[in-house]
């Protein structure tokens, strides 16, 4: 996704010869899967869902993130997962978080790829070209809901693996390394023989890593991870949802590579918020902390490499800072 220069010199006679050669840094889905290709390798991502949620996780130091359908549907249409969100709408979240830093790989939930083996390419395609590392598809039908709710309907074993298997295809058309990650919700329904079958499918369509939805125990979560070794699997961390709280440090130790954590700052920010603006309904003031100035908002959302970037081109717009005096 970067690039970095190296400038060489040549010398010949009274005249200098400099070439500049561009060697290219890895793509963020080539360095997740080449991290997936090292059984010690670890994912830890929180899930995000704008912006300013990202540009936290980064700073917190996490190596890599996730795009939490539920939190774009939330945060883009303030509705709930239930299958409202368009590839549109999920392809122009994915590549806004995926380019604020273009080299931490970016997970994104892809739903069911939202059509026949057609749409699952061109997704495909869409999410590799805005610079997404790795997306999951799951069985559900079209008018799907959230994992961890009741009553998902699903498609056969046979769209299932179509589904994969256009991704597939699509990823080796393009030469690119995005990850593909087969999400199988039928544990719900079918039990978890048939979720291990439906995943097995998966796996021979040329998925790159699993994922069972709404683990319901501890065992089951060694017992998956058992069966398909020594596949890669993702955990699907969903606090007070169908899986019981298991922490990074735990689902490494039993053998997962990856773990998601969907409503990360979601969670969080949703409490905050609302009470926030109950304060601000009963006192006049939100009561925000004094720490909590503009110039610091901004900062989080990369006022000063702005700032640098300007002054480099030589512009003189905000030679003057943009800090406020002492009050």
């Amino acid at each position: 996704m970067g690039s970095y220069l190296r400038r060489e010199s040549y010398s010949h006679g009274s005249l200098s010869e400099h070439k500049t050669t561009t060697m290219a840094l890895p793509s963020a889905a080539t360095t997740l899967r080449r991290s997936l290709q090292d059984p010690q390798v670890f994912i830890t991502a929180p899930g995000v869902y704008d912006g300013m949620s990202a540009r936290l996780a980064l700073a917190a130091g996490f190596d890599a993130l996730y795009m939490t359908g539920a939190g774009t549907a939330a945060s883009v249409h303030g509705q709930a997962d239930l299958g409202i969100c368009t590839l549109n709408d999920m392809r122009a979240n994915a590549e806004m978080l995926a380019n604020l830093s273009p080299r931490t790989p970016l997970i994104a939930d892809a739903d069911t790829g939202y059509g026949g083996p057609i749409m699952v390419a061109r997704t495909t395609e869409q999410y590799a070209r805005s610079g997404v590392a790795a997306f999951h598809i799951e069985d559900q039908v079209q008018t799907k809901r959230c994992g961890h709710l009741f009553g998902k309907q699903l498609v056969d074993t046979t769209t299932y693996t179509s589904r994969i298997r256009a991704a597939v295809q699509a990823r080796e058309r393009i030469g690119s390394d995005i990850v593909i990650i087969a999400r199988t919700d039928s544990l719900q329904q079918h039990g978890y023989e048939e979720s291990l079958a439906r995943l097995r499918a998966a796996r021979e369509a040329g998925a790159d890593v699993g994922f069972l939805e709404g683990i319901s125990s501890r065992e089951m979560a060694r017992r998956v991870v058992a069966d398909l070794a020594p596949w890669p699997l993702l955990l699907n961390m969903v606090e007070h949802g169908s899986t019981p709280s298991i922490s990074a440090k735990e689902a490494k130790e039993i053998g997962f590579r990856i773990i998601i954590f969907p409503f990360a700052t979601l969670g969080p920010a949703l409490l905050a918020m609302r009470e926030g603006l109950e304060k601000l309904k009963h006192d006049g003031l939100p009561g925000l902390d004094k720490e909590l100035t503009p110039q610091m908002l901004f900062r989080v959302c990369g006022l000063d490499d702005s700032l640098k970037v300007d002054a480099a081109a030589g512009g003189v717009a905000f030679e003057g800072g943009v800090d406020m005096g002492e009050k």
